[in-house]
């Protein structure tokens, strides 16, 4: 199977090539991204344990999905296409914010992404695909955010920097 390209950008989120995922987290090159939080009606966010094999950030507790932008394809597109192969349910998706952040591995690999997030709503269980998702539970953000404080090596890094600096985009946008 073919490396997914990713798309670089620069610090406005205009598109300046491709280049194969690994090869730009090697190389800590910007390029772009997205992070989905689904809400239920009780106001709780469904957060996944990322799969033990994954290249970074093994079985770590993240929000319901998150990956790279296909080139032609636009945020809520690829969003919903990897909540659907990551979490096996569709649901609409509403765009928040954006931001840039930059977060060095034990693995030599950096991630430096321009992070698009995006919010949905959904009551169900999800249908994990076990090659992407170890496992997944419901927390209110309340009970995240003092999880962070109490166990913060068990999030991944863009989890927590989203938490911290925009912690009131998720309080604004609940049900």
């Amino acid at each position: 199977m073919e490396e997914e390209n990713v798309i670089l950008v620069n610090q406005n989120d205009e598109q300046i090539g491709l280049m194969p995922k690994m090869e730009a987290h090697e190389k800590a090159v910007l390029h772009r991204a997205f992070s989905v939080f689904v809400l239920n009606d009780k106001n709780e966010i469904m957060l996944q344990q990322r799969a033990g094999q994954k290249y970074h950030s093994p079985l770590l507790w993240t929000n319901t999905c998150c990956s790279h932008q296909r080139e032609g394809e636009t945020n809520i597109q690829a969003g919903s296409r990897r909540l659907f192969e990551e979490m096996g349910f569709e649901t609409g998706l509403t765009e928040l914010f954006h931001f840039i952040y930059k977060a060095p591995f034990d693995n030599g690999l950096t991630e430096h992404e321009l992070d698009h997030v995006m919010i949905g709503y959904y009551n169900d269980a999800p249908k994990i695909n076990p090659d992407e998702v170890e496992n997944w539970k419901w927390m209110s953000i309340e009970e995240v955010a003092k999880d962070i404080q109490l166990q913060p090596e068990i999030y991944t890094v863009w989890f927590k920097i989203i938490f911290d600096e925009f912690y009131h985009f998720l309080e604004e946008h609940k049900i």
